[in-house]
């Protein structure tokens, strides 16, 4: 070392999380690739100091089938080699949560830590680093004196290269928190070189005069030849103590301590470079929409609970699972018919407990759920929620409340994940087109159309419906029923038809009724078609099973995709363990298609849809009615 420079105060830190509803796998890979070699190797090394954030749910998962590791990090908690991060204790991006959440969030994982670990945190780690400046009250309010930010935040925010190298103070009505800035650039130097040559150049660059603080969250560090993690971590940490003449490890609340005097910053409403805005995500993709929805609106429910504290508390709990980061941030996730099924799970299950100890009573609302200003028309029965829109005049939500399942809860497809180093913008273009999907769709198509090849999207003659705005023409609260109307339309094929679409709900029991009028002056022979789309566990014989209904003759497997002349389905969801009954008053001939999502190697299940079929012929202000039916026991 030469002329007395400072060493560089290095806050090296490391996070590992898994999103909740993972399969089991996922949890072993994560502690197996990532946590389990950083935390052993590090071990060894008792004088290098580390920030550790894990999500509460990794955390949880690891006390319960790694306990000896779990033992590791309390042992190096204790002798102060390794400071814990708090958050939230699902990861939820927490801009998106009401106040009372993100407090909940926080105090929980808070909690979870001091009673396991013996210490409270005094920092937390934002998820996605997506951040708003209104943050900062909660945060201090959970007695959290810092946080992690990236360097391109701070670069948006003007701070100079020259200037990042040490915390910032951020305020907010009277609140103040130290924010670290995370250097991603020198992460990606130390996976691509050894940490000597990195942390010798930087220390060579940086200026002669004052101290330096740099903040890494390394995903992976240098290796040689597909070497196993553990040996990649240990010449690391090898690394790190034979640059101790220019390098040392310190940790976060050991710099707020040490300084007297930080600049101030704002940070703007942002998040990490290459990750899209969670408020835009929202829009872009109507299935994350639809959860947080389900969020919000589940929450409303909670906070009308009166007098029982404790109920109210466990169903915000449950709630609490379903705010996780990762179907609010990438396609990736939301494609992942496990995480999405386990978020409306816990959903569902906190408005079963809002509905305990209570004589519950059947209800038809009317709510702008999803908050696209239009009002959706919502169904809650004993052990049906039945949710139906304007666009389409079709359902988007049925939950089974005794089995908390949405058996709507699929997903249509946005394009490939978006990479860390492609622009939000690449994926916003994608999903212009894309729309959530709905059961009673409705198409209207030429005789003799290919039905497998109208569900592969291969076929886009006739008249679509779904996308088309339906009029309420009735809506009685009293009976439990609402009526959608779709007037004739020129210049479509057999526009000269108008729909009118009857919701009711009714023990255990959906109704839809038809009526089709033929406006026209001459005769129309056409195809209709209202697709159902039912979500499963899965798909295959160990999933569902799926028998056809004739007159005169005894159930029989159907035989995919076609089957002809049914009166109805019997569908067996084996994992569920329930039945679900679909009844027509007209026969009909059914395609039946599991829908799939392609991401990377994987083609990942998201429901089966039911394409019932009726060749009908009008002669002019001729009608045609038709009475459906989903029944579900167990």
């Amino acid at each position: 070392m030469t002329d007395n420079k400072a060493k560089i105060n290095l806050i090296l830190g490391f996070h590992a999380h898994i999103p909740h509803g993972s399969p089991e796998p996922e949890f072993e890979g994560v502690c197996k690739k990532n946590l389990k070699p950083f935390v052993s190797t590090l071990y060894k090394y008792p004088r290098i100091q580390a920030a550790l954030h894990c999500s509460g749910t990794l955390l949880y998962w690891v006390e319960r089938n790694y306990p000896e590791l779990f033992m590791l990090i309390e042992d190096m908690v204790s002798r102060r080699q390794i400071e814990l991060l708090g958050g939230g204790f699902y990861e939820p991006i927490l801009p998106l949560l009401p106040l009372q959440d993100k407090i909940g969030q926080i105090e929980l994982l808070t909690t979870y830590l001091r009673k396991h670990f013996g210490k409270r945190p005094q920092g937390c780690w934002i998820p996605a680093q997506t951040w708003e400046q209104n943050l900062i009250a909660p945060l201090v309010a959970c007695g959290m004196g810092y946080t992690f930010l990236s360097e391109d935040q701070f670069r948006d925010n003007g701070i100079e290269a020259r200037d990042m190298y040490s915390p910032c103070l951020s305020e907010e009505q009277g609140k103040v928190i130290a924010v670290f800035p995370v250097f991603r650039s020198i992460e990606n130097k130390l996976a691509q070189t050894s940490a000597q040559t990195v942390f010798r150049e930087l220390w060579e660059r940086l200026p002669h005069e004052g101290e330096h603080v740099v903040s890494v969250f390394p995903r992976s560090v240098y290796t040689c030849d597909d070497e196993a993690a553990d040996y990649a971590w240990n010449r690391f940490f090898e690394e790190i103590s034979l640059s101790e003449m220019i390098v040392e490890c310190v940790t976060p609340s050991k710099v707020i301590k040490g300084h007297k005097k930080f600049k101030k910053a704002c940070f703007p409403v942002s998040q990490a470079q290459g990750n899209i805005s969670p408020r835009r995500y929202l829009i872009a993709c109507p299935e994350a929409n639809s959860i947080y929805s389900k969020m919000i609106f589940t929450n409303m429910l909670i906070n009308q609970l009166r007098g029982d504290k404790a109920r109210k508390q466990n169903a915000r709990e449950e709630m609490w699972k379903a705010q996780g980061c990762d179907l609010f941030s990438s396609p990736e996730y939301l494609y992942c018919h496990s995480l999405r099924k386990a978020a409306y799970r816990a959903l569902l299950g906190a408005e079963r407990i809002t509905r305990e100890k209570t004589k519950f009573v059947s209800s038809l609302i009317q709510y702008d759920f999803d908050f696209d200003g239009a009002a959706e028309f919502l169904f809650q029965d004993q052990k049906l929620n039945c949710y139906t829109q304007t666009m389409g005049a079709g359902i988007f939500e049925l939950d089974y409340m005794p089995k908390a399942w949405n058996y709507l809860d699929t997903c249509n497809f946005y394009g490939p994940p978006v990479s860390d180093n492609a622009l939000p913008a690449a994926f916003l273009k994608q999903t212009e087109t894309a729309g959530r999907l709905i059961s009673f769709a409705d198409s209207f198509l030429p005789p003799g159309t290919d039905s497998e090849a109208f569900l592969d999207g291969n076929i886009k003659t006739g008249r679509l419906c779904a996308g088309k705005q339906y009029a309420v023409t009735d809506h009685d609260k009293v009976k439990g029923k609402v009526v959608f109307s779709l007037a004739p339309e020129e210049g479509v094929p057999f526009g000269d038809i108008e729909i009118t679409k009857t919701f009711s709900l009714k023990k255990d029991t959906l109704s839809v009724s038809y009526t089709l009028c033929n406006h026209g002056a001459d005769n129309i022979e056409f195809q209709f078609a209202p697709c159902v789309d039912l979500s499963f566990p899965g798909d295959g014989e160990g999933f569902v099973r799926i028998y056809a209904r004739k007159t005169g003759s005894q159930e029989t497997p159907v035989s995919l995709p076609l089957t002809y002349n049914a009166d109805g389905l019997r569908i067996l969801d084996i994992k569920n363990e329930a039945i679900v009954v679909f009844s027509s008053s007209h026969t009909f001939d059914v395609c039946i298609k599991p829908r799939y999502i392609k991401s990377g190697e994987k083609a990942l299940y998201q429901s089966t849809a039911f394409l019932p079929v009726f060749t009908i012929t009008l002669s002019a202000e001729e009608s045609w009615t038709n009475d459906f039916s989903l029944k579900f026991t167990y």
